[in-house]
Formats: structure tokens, C-alpha cells, sequence
């Protein structure tokens, strides 16, 4: 009996020992960057239980075998053979239920993390969001607006509507914990209930092509004095820009995720930057080159690999688009310089 009592206390500072160590090295509680969501807490939880669990069981395994070790090595002069067991009726059962037991309690809590994850709040409001290789899309479309920014108010339930034209996504906010793929072809559903105010980034959590590390986007939460100024004036601009050409192609920019990969201002992207593009001369891979004008940005939008600017990936699809809407988004490139 000295023994067992011994090797237990000799476990539960191991346990403790194992815990502290690994929080300490950033794997319990400190790996996790900030809880913004509801839905994080009980997530967390669940996380620090699984962790807190791991150090038991790596306590009971190897403080009884280093014990053994050290207590019943052989005696100098010892001979003799050890004692001969053959089976232990009460050890087995008790190897058998306690594992038993833990999995059970461990399937329960995660069924119930999971069912506070997908709590649905009745009075939660819908956002369609577009993934594309390389750049999310979020439409309000209670308000009308298409924006490359998801805002969001606080302690508010958002239902994402996500989709996929190309390729398979994972739409991924660290600070909101849950993760949801987007597969082509279907609709995939995303709850989440931001609880901090702040600027985050969301991610693309699926390798979908070479291009995929730069696939990150804006989260804005904020109070929801802001988010309704913030919708007011997106409806303002929405409304005005729909009045001109330069103004529909930018909202057409922004629907198709076209300034995920070009930008606006000059920033290096996936793609050429649209500022000052309009009559400027492009360098292609392949030798030679071309003033871009409305005839070459046409081909690049309906036949993207027909001429790949030199330093640039081969990535763009080709985008459907009428003779009006390309008019349009010329319209608006023209403005940019």
C-alpha cells in the first residue's frame, strides 16, 4: 500500500509539473490568440480539459515505470528470479473501465461544445460571403452593399452563407476559434457571435493554389452605433457610384474579387496593380510587350493566360463578363493613377 500511495502523489505532481510545463511553453492557454466570439469560450475550455487530461495519462505512465525502476531494480548480490505473476483481475478491470469512463466524459463535452457552437439565435442576420482564389467578397444583402471588408457589430449573431466558384476554401478567423470549409456547389453555413471589439484578418485555411498565403482579408467588429454608420455610409456610396461607369466598375471590382489580387494603390499583390495601368507598357514572359489599353485589358479579363506580365503567376481565371461591364471596369481602372 506504501507504494501505491507513494507512486499517487508521485502522479499528481507529475500531472501538475506536465501542465505547467506545457502552458509554459505556449501549448494549454497561451497558444491561443485572443477569444473574440461567443463561441470561443467553450472551445477553449474543451482545449485546456484535453491538455490537462494528456498530463494525467503521461504522469501515469511514466511515474510507474521510472518508480519500478528505481525501487525494485535488483539488489547487488540478488540472484534470485522476480516474483511470478500471471494476471490481476482488479488491474484489468480498472485499465479497461477508467479509459472507459474518460472517453465517455470527454465525447459528452465535446457533443456539448459543439451544440454551443451551433446555437442559432432566431434574430441573426445574413451575410453571403464568396470565396475565389484569391480574395473574399461580403454582401449585405439586406442594405445592398458589396464589401471587401466584413464588418461586423458586437454580441451580435452573423449567419455567413459561404460559396465557392473555383476551388475548396476554409474561411478561418483565429479569434473566433470555428473553422468551416467551402466546397463548390454548395452552401456552407457559419455562426459566429463576435464578443471584442477590434480589426482581425480572415484566412484562407485550405491550400487553394499558389497564391493561397496572400488569400486574407479584412474583420472589423465593432459597437453597433458604428456598424450602423458604417452601413449607412456604404449605402450612400453604393447608391452613388451606381449613378457612373467609373462607379459600377468599382462595385463590380469589388463583387468579383477582382482587388484581392490587383490593388488599387501601387501594393505589390498576386497580381499587377491596377494604379496607374491604364496607357502604361507591360513586360511579358514570354518576350515583348504592349501599352495597356482597352484592348489588351479587355483579353486580359476574357483570356487571362493568353499574355502573362513578366514576374506574375499564371493564376487569373477567366471572368465572364458583358462588353458593358468591361466598360465599366475600364471606366474605373482610368481613375486609378
Amino acid at each position: 500500500m506504501r507504494h501505491f500511495v507513494i507512486v499517487g502523489i508521485l502522479v499528481l505532481v507529475m500531472t501538475i509539473l506536465t501542465y505547467v510545463g506545457l502552458d509554459a511553453a505556449g501549448i494549454a492557454r497561451q497558444m491561443h490568440p485572443v477569444a473574440a466570439s461567443a463561441q470561443a469560450e467553450s472551445i477553449d475550455s474543451l482545449w485546456n480539459l484535453e491538455i490537462i487530461a494528456i498530463s494525467f495519462l503521461f504522469a501515469l505512465i511514466v511515474v510507474p515505470m521510472v518508480y519500478s525502476l528505481v525501487v525494485f531494480r535488483r539488489k547487488k548480490g540478488d540472484t534470485t528470479d522476480a516474483e511470478h505473476m500471471e494476471g490481476n483481475t482488479t488491474l484489468e478491470i480498472g485499465w479497461t473501465v477508467g479509459p472507459l469512463i474518460m472517453v465517455v466524459v470527454f465525447a459528452y463535452l465535446g457533443a456539448y461544445s459543439l451544440g454551443e457552437v451551433r446555437r442559432e439565435d432566431p434574430n441573426a442576420f445574413v451575410i453571403n460571403v464568396t470565396a475565389r482564389q484569391f480574395a473574399w467578397t461580403f454582401e449585405y444583402p439586406e442594405y445592398g452593399i458589396v464589401s471587401d471588408v466584413l464588418y461586423l457589430p458586437v454580441n451580435k449573431q452573423v449567419l455567413l452563407k459561404m460559396e465557392s466558384p473555383d476551388v475548396i476554401h476554409s474561411f478561418w478567423v483565429p479569434e473566433f476559434r470555428v473553422k468551416q470549409d467551402i466546397v463548390p456547389g454548395r452552401v456552407t453555413e457559419y455562426r459566429i457571435t463576435p464578443s471584442l471589439e477590434g480589426e482581425y484578418k480572415v484566412r484562407c485555411a485550405e491550400l487553394c493554389g499558389t497564391s493561397h498565403a496572400f488569400m486574407e482579408n479584412t474583420v472589423i467588429v465593432t459597437s453597433q452605433v458604428n456598424y450602423d454608420a458604417w452601413v449607412a455610409e456604404q449605402s450612400e456610396l453604393a447608391a452613388l457610384a451606381g449613378q457612373s461607369p467609373e462607379g459600377q466598375g468599382q462595385i463590380l471590382a469589388v463583387q468579383n474579387g477582382c482587388i484581392g489580387c490587383h490593388s488599387i494603390d501601387g501594393t505589390p499583390l498576386t497580381g499587377p496593380t491596377w494604379f496607374g495601368l491604364y496607357e502604361s507598357q507591360r513586360q511579358f514572359e514570354s518576350g515583348g510587350g504592349v501599352t495597356a489599353d482597352d484592348a489588351y485589358i479587355t483579353e486580359s479579363i476574357l483570356d487571362p493566360l493568353a499574355k502573362i506580365v513578366a514576374g506574375y503567376p499564371p493564376v487569373m481565371p477567366p471572368y465572364d463578363l458583358t462588353d458593358e461591364q468591361i466598360a465599366n471596369l475600364i471606366a474605373y481602372i482610368k481613375t486609378l493613377k
